[in-house]
């Protein structure tokens, strides 16, 4: 196929808001669309490069994973080399072994599946996964692990065949995208099927460009309009989307539409394509992959070393980094490695699989050892006590249906996954083999619904109920306080707490300067936690803040050096017993143990 520099250009229009969007920068808050630019883009190269060795009789299905071989992972690899060695000196060992799952999964591509089935409460913040922007890769390769072998087989039938299936695929994936939004959103933001249609929109522009391959000259007055107006459409999403927009999944028609628009209807001498071939525009777009691969755990990593949130202006000092690494990467890895005469297939081969394989054994190294936690925490320090998920999931052992009828003190615990620590903190502070401690996570703030649900008998015999989830509906205070009176019950609401913004800077201290830590606390959960305790009466209310805050300051390690949490919400086993002995020992809870 000929080179068209504006294609280049196009690249450099969906990358560079993409990098932007990341900084934080509010004017892009659109910028997200740009990989869906490079979707379309994709479709339409690939289309184009198999349509033309169809027609010469001269594909192959060999020579199609090759060059995909050849362009995607050479970068690929270097990318995912330089954030393990990175990761192995700045990530808390959750993080790297998160690193560790999406090595694994990168290498299979399929880090778009990782996410989808990852993403939810447990995930560990994007904002620090170094590999994050793998998942487009996932999404392509998925595609074009079974299309030109679809191609080829129906190349017999006729090329109408070939253009049926486009259809098909394009329609069916745009309506499950628009159906399922609502649904499942991170499914339909990670998954193959819901975002095949941006690349069958590029491939749909192939198909017509191969049939019309003049068409933007033939028709050079409309063509310039309808070029300029997919150009207008980018712009718009760029600057006018936000994150909101792809809960509405037919927005992200503005920019895929756009996009097939300047492929089609660009044409020398236009507005668009002096915009898009301009030199300085080109070589970006020249060196958009390596920038994609590189802008991310760029990004993470600042993150991941700053005690703080780093601001849209650190993060847009770091551009030349980005721009430095992604120009000697194109140069000296992706240039050689797409040069045949310069390596060739059987090394290109044996090295893609061999790192393949090298990575995803590392990586699963990472996952079982739990991300090498011996960098961090000490022998003695059990990887069940530490883990986020594992150890505030013991309390589930507590979820029973009834209390047994000879406990001199039932406690009824309700909440979510802080409703859990609180069972820990509990059962790490006290001596429990005197009450008897039930927790439900299924049961509502109020009281009232709950007793019309037919679970009145938990409520009824206990004699202490505590909602710990750490937010309440004013509504439910005045009635579950009187209902508690009533029936000569005690009654706890537990509050809010957070560990600040970061907590992989404690890696880079000396074990010896670990002990007694502090991260500053976003001001809106010590505002949330002061309201409740004027809302709520002060003998029916325990801060986990006011007793351990200092100047805005809260603490992430005990007087050991010991983790509090590892992922800034959750305690560990060491977090339970300093919240215990901090806030919970001096409450009046504290005297039903006594």
């Amino acid at each position: 196929m000929n080179y068209r520099r504006e294609i280049d250009g196009l690249r450099a229009l969906a990358v560079l808001p993409v990098i932007l969007f990341h900084t934080g920068l509010g004017t892009f808050s659109g910028g997200f669309i740009g990989v869906d630019v490079f979707f379309v883009i994709s479709g339409y190269l690939i289309t184009t490069i198999i349509f033309t060795e169809l027609e010469e009789d001269k594909f192959s299905i060999i020579n199609f994973y090759e060059r995909r071989a050849r362009r995607i992972l050479p970068a690929l690899f270097l990318v995912m080399f330089a954030s393990l060695v990175c990761g192995y000196f700045l990530l808390m060992p959750d993080e790297f072994k998160n690193l560790g799952q999406s090595v694994v999964a990168t290498s299979l591509f399929s880090n778009n599946i990782l996410l989808g089935l990852t993403s939810g409460y447990w995930d560990m913040v994007s904002e620090f996964k170094p590999l994050l922007n793998t998942w487009s890769l996932g999404v392509e390769e998925q595609y074009y692990i079974v299309i030109p072998l679809l191609f080829v087989f129906l190349w017999r039938f006729g090329k109408i065949s070939i253009l049926y299936l486009i259809w098909m695929i394009f329609s069916i994936s745009l309506c499950l995208a628009i159906w399922l939004v609502d649904i499942s959103p991170n499914w339909v933001f990670y998954a193959l099927p819901t975002r095949a249609w941006e690349i069958c929109m590029g491939a749909l522009a192939a198909f017509y460009l191969n049939k019309y391959p003049s068409i933007a000259d033939d028709f050079h007055g409309l063509a310039d309009f309808l070029s300029f107006a997919g150009f207008v459409l980018i712009l718009s999403s760029i600057f006018y989307f936000d994150e909101k927009d792809l809960a509405r999944g037919y927005f992200l028609l503005m920019p895929t539409i756009g996009s097939a628009l300047i492929i089609v209807f660009c044409r020398s001498g236009s507005f668009v394509f002096s915009a898009l071939s301009n030199k300085i525009i080109v070589f970006i777009g020249l060196l958009s992959y390596s920038l994609y691969l590189w802008h991310q755990p760029v990004f993470a990593y600042l993150r991941v070393y700053s005690l703080e949130r780093p601001s849209s202006v650190s993060l847009i000092l770091l551009l030349p980094v980005i721009f430095m690494l992604a120009f000697f990467t194109w140069k000296f890895v992706e240039i050689p490695f797409r040069n045949k005469s310069i390596i060739d297939r059987k090394v290109i081969l044996k090295f893609s699989l061999a790192l393949s394989v090298a990575f995803i054994i590392a990586g699963f190294y990472l996952n079982i050892n739990y991300g090498m936690a011996g960098r961090v925490f000490d022998e003695f320090v059990s990887i069940s006590d530490m883990d986020k998920r594992v150890y505030n999931e013991k309390a589930f052992s507590y979820k029973r249906t009834r209390f047994a009828q000879t406990s001199p003190v039932k406690i009824l615990v309700i909440g979510n996954s802080f409703a859990r620590d609180f069972v820990n903190i509990t059962r790490e502070s006290f001596d429990v083999s005197r009450v008897e401690i039930i927790y439900r996570d299924d049961l509502a703030q109020c009281i009232n619904p709950n007793l019309r649900e037919g679970v009145n008998s938990l409520f009824l015999e206990a004699n202490v109920i505590v909602f710990a989830s750490g937010e309440y509906d004013p509504v439910c205070y005045g009635k579950d306080i009187a209902f508690a009176l009533a029936g000569n019950k005690k009654i706890y609401y537990i509050g809010t707490k957070d560990f600040g913004y970061n907590l992989n800077w404690i890696i880079r201290l000396n074990k010896i300067d670990r002990s007694n830590q502090f991260n500053y606390i976003s001001n809106s959960f010590i505002v949330s936690d002061e309201k409740m305790s004027k809302i709520i009466p002060r003998e029916n209310f325990i801060s986990l803040l006011k007793p351990t805050v200092e100047d805005g300051k809260i603490p992430i390690t005990d007087e050991w050096g010991r983790m509090l949490s590892t992922d800034r919400k959750h305690l560990t086993k060491y977090g339970a017993i300093y919240f215990g002995k901090k806030a919970i020992l001096n409450s009046s809870y504290a005297e039903l143990f006594k």
